[in-house]
This record gives structure tokens, C-alpha cells and sequence, in this order.
């Protein structure tokens, strides 16, 4: 009895008959081979396989006609998907043409318009000389006429001496009108009644101070004098734009203040730092710069204390803002639709975090604040509790690197190396900017994705849980992130956390 070969031992038959080395090999070598592998090999030798061979009737009968249809709806899909996109493409390429037509028509408008008043303005020299050229003409005919004409010297007396009269009188009535109508007969009479209240005012003012103690009259004498300091800093100050907003907001200038002042100011708002870590509410001052003669303290504490007080509200302001702008993205991607504004908002948002392909899972993970404790640790280390020469000169408080020029060159830095420290025009700019290196760089994916892990497990995110993922912000790596754990304990900062800015109060912006 003939053993009933398959498929396989029937393609191996064949390989022997046309004698194919490859696959007597793999035979040899005991390697199996597919049935598939086996074809392969059989046509690229160019051998025709027999169809008696093929014993899978339901492969060529069923299966391929079904794979061959799928193949044709995914194509059919794909040739939709493709339509579409080239729609929406088109729509957005007329949007644009739209738009810029627009724009130059307005344009061509504007310079049309601009044509025709400098074309009129031309016109006017000549209409002027026009006019002036009438007017002289007629006027020396006039009085040519006058001249050549033979008048009566008697009667041309009596007109002169007419027209005189006629006005002196008309002057001397109008005077004499206007001095009655200005003349106030009232005002000695409202003099004597402002002066009466003004004495009362004073006598019952010196009362009060013989009866009120000693702290009391150095209070009234401070009320007294603000309202005098403020009309005498109004001449020499800046001019001050008050605003009706919820947030009050002091923008200081660049106007190179010293730390005395500085101290005394915030004496004189009450920001201190002992309400601040109770109450977790800070108020919206903005510094510009650090003082110049921070250095110059005696007291480290109250170094320290300063440099607190002016770097706090800038991070929690930025901090405020990228939790405004994660939820405004939350809400988004709630949405089924959006509108053109929002479409280019989350644009700016995506180039603004550096996430490709408009990943929006990803601009949530980057979309996060830093928590203040390390943002006041790593400040107060890299800037020498901002007294170093790149934070005076520069604002540079993060101490991030550049290579394109714009920076300050380091004193002590090796001859192969050309790196400098990024330079910014105010200290809010250098905040910005350190969060966007924590938000984007990928040196920090360590540090974003245990934030993540924060957030889905309704954890607080705070500072020393994240200062370890921070190695790679220092050369000197594991030794830098314990540095900033002992800033953070020694200095208690983990208690502005939770701080937020205070709100309803005016908003004052100074304007240099």
C-alpha cells in the first residue's frame, strides 16, 4: 500500500526530481522547513509547481476571495479617509486665501486711502496760492479805485473821525460788559464760610491730640502724612494706572531699588511670610529685578526672607496660570466641537509645549505646575539666594544654559566648553522659562511621569516626592537632588505649596 504523501513531502519530491541543493540541504541538516518556505524556494528555481499538488480547495476557493474583498474595503476606507482630509484641507487652504485676500484688499484700501489725502494735501498749497492771488488782486483794485477817485477832504474828515468813535465806543462796552459777568459778588462771603470750618477742623483736631496717648498720636500722624507723600510722589514717581480687576497686582519697574526700600515696602503692604504660611494666600507683587545690595545683609535670614518674598508670587502666578490653561484644556477635550479660536489656542499650546502630532494625552502630562518648593529651592540654589552675578546682571535665577551667544560667558569655565547663561529682561521671564525646561526637555520625562502618577492617584504634588527625578538638572546628579531636599527641610518650604494669590483687591500696574 502507497502511503498517501502530503502537500509537503509531494514539494520535497519535486525538489529531489529537479535536484535543488537548497532545500536537500535543509533536509539534511534536519531543519524543517513550512510548506510556504518550500514554494518559495521552488519558484525562484523557476519550477512550476502542478496544481494536482495543491490539496487546499477551501484556501483557494474560500480564503483568498475573502482576504481579496477585505483588501478591496480597506482600500475603499482609505481612499475615503484620503478624500476627506484633502476636503478639510482645501476648506482650510480657502480659509487662508480667504483671509490674506482680505487683508491685502484692506490693504490696497488703506494706501489708497493714504494716496488721496497726500494728493489732497498737495492740492491745498495751491488752492491756498489761488486764493490769496484773488484776494490781493481785488483788494489792489479796490483800493486803486479809491486812490485815483477825488474826495472831499472835509467829509473825508468826518468818516475818519466816525469810524473812531464808533470804535472806542463798541470797545469800551464790550470791557465793561465782561468785567460785570466775571465780577463775583459772592466770593468774600463764600471765603469767610470756608475758613470757618477749616479753624473748627484744626482746634477739634488739637483736642483729640491732647487727649489721645502717645501711640495713638504717632498712628494719626502716619494717616496724616501718607496722603502727603503720595501728592509729592505723583511728580516724581511714574504715572500709575489703576485698574477695577479681582487680582491686585504691583508691577515694580526696573528703578535699581535698593534693599532698604524694598524691606520697607513690604513692611508697608504687611507681607509676611509667617501670615503667608498660615493663611497659604500671597500678594501679587511683581519685582522686575533683585536688588543690587541683597549681598550687603547682615542678617541670612533676612536674606533669605527677601529673596522668598520676590520669587513666591512669581511662581505661584505662573503656577496659576498653567493650572487656567489645563483646565481650559480638560474642557476642550470634552468637546465635540470647538471653534476656530479654540483650534488655534490648543495649536499654540502644542507648539508651545514641543508635542508632536497634536497628541492632547501629552499636553495634559506636559500642562502641569512645578511644585513651589522646588521652584524656591532650586532658585535660591542656583542664584545664591540671588546674589549672583547672573541674577543681578542677567535675572538669571534657574542658571539655564544657552549656545547661541545671548547669555553671560561663566568666569571659571574650561577653555573646550562654550556655553553661557541664558539672559532675560525681567526675573518672570527666567520663571517661565525654567517651567517650559521642566515641561518639555526630555532630560525630565522621569520627573513629568511621576507627577502623572501623582495626579491619577489624587496625591498632593509636592516637592520631595519629586526631587529625585531631577539628576539630570546638575552635573553633579544625585548629590545636587540632596542639596535641594536640605533647602527645602531647613527652610520649610514646603509650606507655600498650597499658597494661592489673594483676590478681591484693586490692581495697580507702574509703568516706568
Amino acid at each position: 500500500m502507497k502511503k498517501r504523501l502530503s502537500y509537503r513531502d509531494k514539494l520535497i519530491e519535486l525538489a529531489y526530481i529537479y535536484n535543488v541543493r537548497e532545500i536537500q540541504d535543509y533536509v539534511k541538516r534536519r531543519k524543517n522547513l513550512t510548506t510556504g518556505q518550500i514554494e518559495l524556494i521552488l519558484k525562484k528555481n523557476k519550477i512550476t509547481i502542478p496544481k494536482e499538488f495543491n490539496t487546499s480547495f477551501l484556501k483557494e476557493n474560500f480564503s483568498k476571495p475573502i482576504s481579496k474583498i477585505k483588501l478591496n474595503i480597506a482600500n475603499y476606507k482609505e481612499e475615503k479617509i484620503k478624500e476627506k482630509n484633502r476636503f478639510f484641507r482645501k476648506v482650510e487652504n480657502y480659509k487662508y486665501d480667504t483671509s490674506r485676500k482680505v487683508n491685502r484688499g484692506v490693504i490696497s484700501l488703506w494706501k489708497g486711502i493714504g494716496i488721496a489725502g497726500i494728493n489732497f494735501l498737495n492740492i491745498l498749497p495751491k488752492l491756498g496760492l489761488t486764493i490769496s492771488s484773488f484776494f490781493g488782486n481785488l483788494f489792489t483794485d479796490v483800493f486803486n479805485s479809491i486812490y485815483n477817485q477825488q474826495i472831499d477832504k472835509k467829509s473825508a474828515r468826518n468818516v475818519i473821525l466816525g469810524f473812531f468813535i464808533i470804535c472806542a465806543s463798541t470797545t469800551l462796552v464790550i470791557t465793561g460788559y465782561k468785567q460785570f459777568t466775571n465780577f463775583d459778588f459772592f466770593s468774600n462771603k463764600i471765603e469767610t464760610n470756608k475758613t470757618e470750618p477749616k479753624i473748627k477742623k484744626k482746634q477739634e483736631s488739637k483736642k483729640k491730640e491732647a487727649k489721645l496717648p502717645n501711640k495713638d498720636k504717632i498712628k494719626e500722624n502716619k494717616i496724616k502724612k501718607k496722603p502727603e507723600q503720595k501728592t509729592q510722589k505723583k511728580n516724581k514717581e511714574p504715572e500709575l494706572k489703576v485698574k477695577r480687576n479681582n487680582v491686585a497686582e504691583v508691577i515694580l519697574p526696573d528703578l535699581n531699588l535698593k534693599t532698604e526700600t524694598v524691606i520697607q515696602l513690604f513692611k508697608d503692604v504687611d507681607y509676611d511670610l509667617r501670615k503667608v504660611r498660615t493663611e497659604k494666600l500671597v500678594k501679587p507683587i511683581y519685582f522686575t529685578q533683585f536688588p543690587k545690595d541683597l549681598d550687603n545683609l547682615q542678617s541670612v535670614q533676612l536674606k533669605k526672607e527677601t529673596f522668598i518674598k520676590i520669587v513666591l508670587p512669581l511662581v505661584v502666578a505662573e503656577n496659576e496660570k498653567i493650572l487656567d490653561d489645563r483646565q481650559k484644556l480638560i474642557d476642550l477635550s470634552l468637546k465635540k466641537f470647538t471653534t476656530d479660536s479654540e483650534k488655534q489656542w490648543l495649536r499654540q499650546k502644542l507648539l508651545e509645549y514641543k508635542v508632536k502630532k497634536g497628541d492632547l494625552n501629552e499636553l495634559l502630562i506636559r500642562m502641569d505646575i512645578i511644585p513651589v518648593s522646588i521652584a524656591l529651592a532650586q532658585a535660591a540654589k542656583e542664584s545664591g539666594w540671588g546674589t549672583s552675578r547672573f541674577a543681578l546682571e542677567g535675572n538669571a535665577i534657574f542658571g539655564q544654559w544657552t549656545w547661541d551667544g545671548q547669555g553671560i560667558a561663566p568666569l571659571k569655565r574650561d577653555n573646550n566648553k562654550n556655553h553661557k547663561i541664558l539672559k532675560f529682561p525681567i526675573l518672570r521671564a527666567s520663571v517661565k522659562a525654567y517651567k517650559n525646561n521642566l515641561n518639555t526637555h526630555k532630560s525630565y520625562i522621569k520627573f513629568r511621569s511621576q507627577r502623572k502618577l501623582l495626579r491619577e492617584k489624587r496625591k498632593s504634588i509636592s516637592g520631595l516626592s519629586l526631587t529625585s527625578t531631577l539628576k539630570n538638572y546638575a552635573q553633579t546628579g544625585s548629590e545636587y537632588t540632596k542639596i535641594l531636599n536640605q533647602i527645602i527641610t531647613q527652610n520649610n518650604l514646603s509650606d507655600f505649596e498650597l499658597v494661592k494669590l489673594v483676590n478681591s483687591v484693586r490692581q495697580v500696574e507702574l509703568n516706568s
